[in-house]
């Protein structure tokens, strides 16, 4: 059978996306498989943030963020860049001390953060209720319409990535079978389509996370900072059962996103209208203001988790020509240019620019 490309991608979203473009940069003729069922990319808020819960979350968010700043110089204007930083809040002085910690981690991975008192929290960001106790302040986070950087990228190479929409049905050695009834074939083969992995994949440790997503009318000058509650990490990162967290962002038009949730292993589409009073009341005991707002749209999206948070970067260990970019969780949009580098790294034979091995399959011993 004759090949294909150099390489197959199976997934259009912001993962899949930035796996072929850094395929497509490193010389490589690409084409990407898409049945347009829409995943996480769509779905999510789009915050760009350096994440510190083990020293591999914050290698792969650390160096994607300098990517993402060198892409935002070319991207286009409707990907909807905006450096707005994030500031994590501390309502009281347990968080305060959980923020000079989170401070220390940053700072010692030259990430440029400060801590900022509450007095200097209130004339950054008014709408915020009185009472917390300070913040800190990350300037080098940002925001990023996800869905159209995810088509930027696969705009960006048009003599070396293709595209094709069709559903794939099995995965066989360098072999993709599509619905269309083709066999396509490709020296490597980039699993990269999110929660539906475990479709063509069902060994991986994935597992759901469902997610709401509200957005306001447009109230331009309300917020200025993507605000997160520094009991996020608690609250929900770490939960193992439904959580909420009070997390908002600024978006370019003036509309507020408003999250956060989490339910494991519901993967219905349907909008729950506990889960979402709950969401809401956690946001309005930060942003009091937010009750005299008008939502025009709620939404659910499902996250790709792995047991331990951290994406799975690498060769299939049992699956020669098979690649793995998937378990990204909350995190996908953040850590897609950093992910593409280290998978492309492994299928060129370059170096990569962070260690490897903590993302690879391996460390699961199953999949081994």
């Amino acid at each position: 059978m004759s090949q294909d490309a150099d390489a197959i991608v199976i997934g259009a979203g912001i993962v899949g996306a930035a796996c072929a473009h850094a395929l497509a940069c490193a010389g490589l003729d690409v084409l990407v498989l898409d049945d347009r069922r829409g995943g996480a990319t769509a779905a999510g808020m789009g915050h760009l943030v350096a994440m510190d819960d083990n020293p591999a979350e914050l290698d792969l968010s650390r160096h994607s963020l300098t990517l993402w700043r060198e892409w935002s110089r070319q991207m286009a204007v409707d990907c909807a860049w905006h450096p707005c930083g994030t500031l994590w809040l501390a309502a009281n002085a347990e968080e305060m001390d959980a923020a000079r910690e989170k401070q220390d981690r940053l700072r010692a991975s030259g990430v440029d953060c400060a801590l900022i008192t509450a007095q200097t929290l209130q004339g950054l960001e008014p709408a915020l209720r009185a009472g917390l106790h300070g913040a800190l302040q990350v300037p080098g986070d940002a925001v990023v319409y996800a869905p159209n950087a995810a088509r930027w990228l696969l705009a960006s190479q048009p003599q070396r990535i293709r595209i094709l929409e069709t559903s794939v049905l099995a995965l066989e050695d360098h072999r993709v079978r599509t619905a269309m009834g083709a066999t396509l074939q490709a020296p490597a083969v980039v699993l990269a389509n999110g929660i539906h992995a475990t479709q063509l994949c069902p060994e991986l440790p994935i597992r759901p996370k469902k997610g709401h997503l509200l957005i306001t009318d447009r109230y331009p000058g309300t917020v200025h900072h993507q605000l997160v509650e520094l009991g996020y990490v608690t609250s929900a990162h770490h939960s193992t059962g439904p959580s909420v967290a009070f997390n908002v962002q600024p978006r370019p038009t003036g509309q507020l996103l408003i999250g956060s949730s989490r339910q494991f292993d519901d993967t219905s589409s349907a909008v729950d209208a506990d889960m979402l009073a709950r969401m809401l009341e956690r946001a309005l005991s930060y942003l009091p203001g937010l009750a005299d707002f008008n939502a025009i749209r709620s939404w659910t999206g499902l996250r790709a988790a792995t047991p331990d948070s951290l994406p799975i970067l690498g060769p299939h260990p049992s699956r020669p020509g098979l690649w793995l970019a998937v378990g990204h969780e909350g995190l996908g949009t953040t850590t897609a240019p950093a992910s593409a580098q280290l998978l492309a790294a492994h299928i060129t034979g370059c170096t990569p620019g962070i260690d490897p091995t903590p993302y690879l399959a391996q460390r699961f011993g199953a999949l081994a």
